[in-house]
């Protein structure tokens, strides 16, 4: 089943860079003033439009940003029915924020892409709530508290946003996260856990 799905997702790719080079033309865009408005370069543009360069969520991003379309029209994955799969990437905190909910109250989620900012000094902040980060790739620095983490793939924080937090890329390299947001509090609640978890307790 693994590999069906993986071939699928290939076949759906397989056209992404005449789809780019075609949504590209069709705005009038230059690959110069697309990597001007991205921040990628001529030459990645270039070499994703003619394959040459695989396709990754820190590329794809910034591109549906600037297109003004969603991920799934960028890649023309077929249609859900689902309007909350095809939210549209917002652009804040220094990097790429795709909402997974589209719920107006309780919990919510997100995809992030944190990229590297050379200068910017740790600035812990506060807010209502309560934050749950999974690292999906990168090395995440977490500042809690008095308390400064770096996180790798694999690894999750959770905590009280009212104690002063700031997280961003430990490295020169982007990190991709997820991140599940109670605004007023709210907490995930684990209901089943592997036996070696139980019999530590």
């Amino acid at each position: 089943m693994t590999r069906y799905v993986a071939e699928m997702a290939n076949d759906e790719l397989a056209g992404l860079g005449s789809r780019l080079r075609s949504i590209r033309g069709a705005r009038d865009l230059t690959l110069a003033q697309v990597a001007e408005d991205t921040g990628l370069s001529v030459s990645t543009l270039s070499r994703l439009e003619s394959g040459g360069r695989r396709a990754t969520l820190e590329l794809l991003l910034p591109l549906a940003r600037v297109y003004g379309v969603t991920l799934d029209e960028l890649v023309d994955a077929p249609a859900t029915g689902d309007p909350r799969v095809h939210a549209r990437p917002i652009e804040a905190y220094g990097g790429t924020i795709v909402p997974l909910t589209n719920r107006t109250g309780g919990q919510r989620a997100f995809k992030q892409v944190v990229r590297p900012s050379k200068g910017t000094e740790a600035t812990p902040g506060t807010h209502e709530g309560y934050e749950w980060l999974y690292v999906l790739s990168g090395r995440l620095r977490l500042v809690l508290g008095e308390h400064d983490l770096v996180l790798g793939p694999g690894e999750v924080a959770e905590f009280d946003t009212r104690v002063p937090h700031w997280f961003g890329c430990a490295d020169d390299k982007p990190v991709e996260l997820l991140s599940i947001f109670g605004p007023q509090g709210e907490r995930m609640h684990v209901r089943a856990r592997p036996q070696r978890a139980i019999d530590a307790t």
